[in-house]
């Protein structure tokens, strides 16, 4: 009798024929660049077949279902995640700055791939490749499992939550965007009931703040330096752990 549970996609076999016309990673790859190029909205069974030359029930034959072909998808991308080993021997921070940059750098090129998190490709092959690596990057700091899991979580979540917020931020340095804001803001402020918001801009018009602060440090040096704030916790804590 059935569970009820599905099984992911990679635990079963491709399907079985001496020249298969089609593999599941030449699949999710075409199911990937469709993404890239106009939306996760637009990767369908019926669209990624078409872009293959193919009939829709022929795709269905190695990638069962819809859910399926995402978990491909995100598999797939997750092997764009691996560094190079040498980057791993160099040291736990500098691996793990290694890993963080990837990951955004990723992240920012596959935007949809935060919509499809539920598929669980941490769990995929590439998933898994991608968690050894973490584990490698640690392994000098001595930490428990548990430990070892936690700076690992901690350097991905920070990675994820500001790719994240970059993707937000894309529609808010329009002059107009800024403007608007800046409006309001002032506003707020001139009720006194903000005094550390008012502290922050010190008499500056916050429109004209807004820019100042826009262009006094990149995305890639804020990203950098909130990673440093974060390895400078873990080595405090944990390097000069017996």
């Amino acid at each position: 009798m059935s569970s009820g549970i599905e099984r992911p996609v990679w635990t079963t076999p491709e399907p079985g024929s001496r020249r298969p016309r089609f593999t599941r990673e030449q699949i999710a790859q075409t199911a990937i660049d469709l993404a890239d190029a106009e939306g996760l909205e637009a990767v369908s069974m019926r669209r990624v077949a078409a872009e293959l030359g193919a009939g829709t029930m022929t795709l269905y034959h190695y990638v069962p279902t819809k859910n399926d072909l995402l978990a491909l998808m995100a598999d797939l991308m997750m092997g764009e995640l691996l560094v190079p080993e040498a980057e791993l021997q160099q040291g736990w921070r500098h691996a793990l700055t290694a890993i963080a940059r990837r990951s955004r750098a990723v992240m920012r090129k596959h935007s949809w791939i935060l919509a499809i998190q539920e598929n669980e490709p941490r769990f995929g092959p590439n998933g898994l490749r991608h968690f050894e690596q973490s584990l490698a990057a640690v392994e000098e700091l001595g930490l428990e499992p548990i430990e070892r899991l936690e700076v690992i979580s901690l350097v991905d979540d920070y990675a994820f939550g500001v790719v994240t917020r970059e993707h937000q931020e894309e529609n808010e340095r329009t002059d107009e965007f800024v403007e608007a804001i800046a409006t309001w803001i002032r506003n707020l402020v001139a009720t006194g009931e903000f005094p550390h918001v008012a502290a922050l801009f010190d008499g500056e018009d916050p429109a004209a703040a807004f820019r100042r602060m826009q262009d006094s440090v990149t995305e890639d040096e804020r990203f950098q330096r909130g990673l440093d704030y974060l390895l400078d916790g873990v080595a405090l804590r944990f390097e000069r752990k017996p």
